[in-house]
């Protein structure tokens, strides 16, 4: 029974008491590790023994995971600057031990423990050591290979729990080892990329926050990573991924890019080293890549710094492939996950875009194509206006019964519950409506009387209303240009509205 009994080690059985003997344990065996080490360099023999004394108390550390509110004892007694130290020698023994110790759901056990563990891995410079040991591992050799996959763990957990250590991470090398590693593996992990240049945000094609991840977003374009993404995606050019996991790989590498571009200084690199061109190819070889590719044009091409990314889309021809795919909503997108209102949105926008950014004669080009075929276009535009236009009027009745609701309970409508309430309006389709109303406003006002008859004969004839349009328009220019100066959104509001009044 009682040797039954010592072999377990549930955290019950585990004192504050015996951790402290563990670590000090740990201690005297690193130093006396060390000492042999410094006095054998060349005779691993006569240091081995210590190494495998070394290595089993590391493993008995473990048990220290399972009690985070004891983690303030490996800082106390410096058993994390000792780990640390160790990286360079019994490397994989270490990030076991630091992979289990960060674990996320460990790490919110005990918050408090939890922020000085991180604070101490920090101020020993983690995320360099760990990188510097990755560059010593062979992912060819399966215990090398797990402590790559346990090394970018540690990373994610500790940028899952303080995200705030992502730039500070990129700069000590991370941001640098995955670029390379894109390019020796194609179907390498991505996640850490992600957690670094991809801050998720559901509302992010709404509002385009300005994030505080913009810093990693420029040292990722200053290391060529925007033409190592571009590089990697080629190969989803003219074939599909092979597996899942390739797609997603696929995918993730598409997220990353949008993120990236976000960034003015990026959508240049993006420019020079040829995205638009491969982005098109993509949309005219009608692979998997596809939709992403129309996803990356948009965030490549939208606002006032996507200019010279739309004037050069106009010139490698790329309305000849844009129209297509606004005219007739591709059938199989279900393979990528992707709905029709999510491409009916990135063509509506990325046309916005354009009219908004094209001058002089790739405008006039722009404006063309709505008056060819007896203005098919802007008959398209319309259909789309009563589609999105339906489908948000439904949305309202919802949202107006819910409040009803709300107000015959007694319950307080609060800006946080209107801010929700116009979120979920613009998840029905009231985003995409504002897109094409803005197209309809713009085309109307291009001089040509051939298109603004054409939009005013069809609201006529469907029953459509320019007051609505007009309410649209007022309500999206209100709520434009989130992360941008207060000079631009007034700027901005007064053009809109001017086209709105001649409307």
């Amino acid at each position: 029974f009682f040797s039954f009994l010592f072999k377990l080690t549930p955290a019950e059985l585990v004192d504050e008491s015996t951790v402290k003997k563990m670590i000090l344990t740990f201690e005297k065996r690193s130093y006396k590790n060390q000492a042999l080490r410094i006095k054998f360099p060349d005779n691993p023999e006569k240091f081995m023994e210590s190494e495998l004394d070394l290595n089993d108390i590391i493993q008995e550390m473990h048990v220290i995971a399972t009690m985070p509110d004891l983690y303030h004892l490996l800082v106390e007694l410096n058993a994390v600057h000792s780990l640390l130290g160790l990286l360079t020698h019994v490397a994989i023994a270490v990030v076991d031990l630091l992979q289990e110790l960060t674990d996320i759901d460990t790490l919110h056990e005990s918050e408090e423990g939890a922020e000085v563990l991180i604070d101490a891995l920090l101020e020993g410079q983690v995320v360099a050591l760990l990188v510097q040991n990755m560059e010593r591992l062979d992912e060819l050799v399966k215990e090398e290979a797990d402590g790559i996959f346990n090394t970018l763990a540690i990373i994610e957990n500790m940028a899952e729990f303080k995200p705030g250590l992502c730039t500070e991470a990129a700069q000590q090398g991370l941001m640098q080892w995955l670029l390379k590693r894109i390019k020796v593996r194609l179907f390498y992990r991505m996640f850490i990329l992600l957690s670094l240049v991809f801050p998720r945000n559901e509302n992010m094609k709404y509002f385009f926050p300005t994030f505080s991840f913009f810093d990693t977003r420029e040292l990722l374009g200053e290391m060529d990573g925007i033409d190592v993404l571009l590089q990697q995606l080629s190969v989803f050019k003219r074939h599909n991924p092979s597996t899942a996991e390739e797609q997603e790989m696929m995918e993730n590498l598409f997220d990353g890019l949008c993120s990236c571009l976000m960034l003015p200084s990026n959508r240049d690199r993006f420019l020079r080293g040829e995205g638009l061109q491969l982005m098109n190819l993509m949309l005219r070889e009608k692979k998997m890549s596809r939709t992403s590719a129309l996803k990356v044009l948009n965030h490549g091409m939208i606002g006032p710094e996507g200019a010279d990314n739309c004037h050069k889309f106009v010139d490698i021809l790329g309305l000849r492939t844009i129209f297509p795919l606004f005219m007739k909503t591709p059938k199989k997108m279900k393979k990528t996950g992707n709905s029709e209102k999510e491409h009916e949105e990135h063509v509506s926008s990325i046309i916005a875009s354009m009219l908004r950014n094209l001058k002089s004669q790739q405008r006039s080009r722009l404006l063309n194509k709505f008056t060819e075929n007896d203005c098919e276009k802007v008959d398209r535009l319309m259909e789309l206006h009563f589609k999105y236009l339906e489908a948000v009027q439904q949305a309202d009745k919802r949202i107006e019964g819910e409040k009803h609701e709300m107000v015959r309970r007694g319950e307080i409508l609060d800006d946080g519950m209107e801010d929700e309430f116009y979120l979920r309006r613009l998840d029905a389709g009231l985003f995409v409506l504002q897109l094409i109303c803005y197209i309809m406003v713009e085309i109307s006002n291009s001089g040509i009387s051939q298109l603004q008859q054409r939009v005013h004969q069809i609201l006529n004839l469907r029953g459509g209303s320019v007051k609505v349009v007009r309410h649209i328009m007022r309500e999206y220019a209100e709520s434009i240009g989130d992360g941008k100066s207060e000079e631009f959104k007034e700027a901005e509001r007064k053009r809109i509205m001017d086209l709105v009044e001649n409307f």
